[in-house]
């Protein structure tokens, strides 16, 4: 990301605030023993598994003030969720932005990339819906945000979400040919749902070349990947299926089991 995006973050964050300074990792205004942010970042995921919240919010604070992105983004999950804090977007979007501007050009292949990548996914979530009158919708930053994630960091979530705009032509000029591309880097990659959405393009011929067995196999991933809750992708599954012919079903098993050793090797 070049420095004049990671600096109208910034902008963003002054104008609806900053995120107040954490208390020390024991509650006190100077810590007694000097604790790396990776000990109280553990410490806050142990304290809020044992649903002592407060701890948690603690520990996780004196490590995000230190600029640890995993307890940056675990804050601002816990406020965008309400878990085991009040559900407060605003302060979940704080967080999310400071790890963009402090985190952006980290390297991708760091264990913290994946942190970064969701923020800036969490990001383009807020900039798509907006909150309250503080921060309006904008699909454009929503676009550049899931770019970001989605190129730079090469996430899955950002392409799958980029992919749905294209398809829907929601934010960019509507290019489902685009859309399969960001389908087919999502999917390779586990994501269940781009899974499904290129399955479905493929089976049925929708703007690519009909490959029914493809679509089928991917149909097949993404519906023992899915949900209960996620009907959408067993209807598509179930549509699919039945309509398929024998040869189809064969091979598209064919398909499956070789992409499932590819994935283990």
């Amino acid at each position: 990301m070049r420095t004049s995006d990671v600096f109208r973050i910034g902008l963003i964050v002054c104008a609806v605030g900053v995120v107040p300074p954490a208390t020390a990792f024991d509650g006190q205004r100077s810590p007694s023993v000097e604790v790396s942010p990776m000990e109280a970042f553990r410490s806050g995921t142990t304290a809020l598994q044992a649903g002592d919240s407060a701890t948690a919010v603690t520990s996780l604070q004196y490590a995000a003030e230190k600029g640890h992105a995993p307890s940056q983004w675990k804050l601002g999950r816990m406020y965008a969720r309400g878990d085991g804090v009040p559900q407060d977007d605003l302060k979940a979007f704080r967080y999310f932005s400071g790890i963009a501007n402090l985190h952006a050009e980290d390297s991708p292949f760091t264990p913290e990339a994946r942190f970064v990548a969701s923020a800036f996914v969490s990001l383009g979530n807020y900039f798509t819906a907006g909150i309250g009158n503080v921060v309006r919708p904008d699909l454009d930053r929503a676009r550049e945000m899931y770019r970001y994630a989605a190129t730079y960091f090469g996430d899955p979530d950002a392409q799958y979400v980029l992919a749905r705009m294209y398809l829907e032509g929601r934010g960019v000029t509507k290019d489902p040919r685009q859309a399969a591309r960001w389908l087919r880097l999502a999917a390779n990659k586990g994501q269940y749902q781009a899974q499904a959405r290129l399955g479905e393009m493929f089976f049925q011929g929708a703007d690519v070349p009909r490959q029914a067995a493809r679509g089928l196999m991917w149909l097949m991933l993404a519906r023992d990947a899915a949900s209960a809750e996620e009907t959408w992708i067993a209807d598509c599954y179930n549509s699919a299926v039945t309509k398929a012919t024998d040869d189809e079903r064969e091979l598209a098993l064919l398909y499956l089991k070789s992409w499932l050793k590819n994935r283990r090797d």
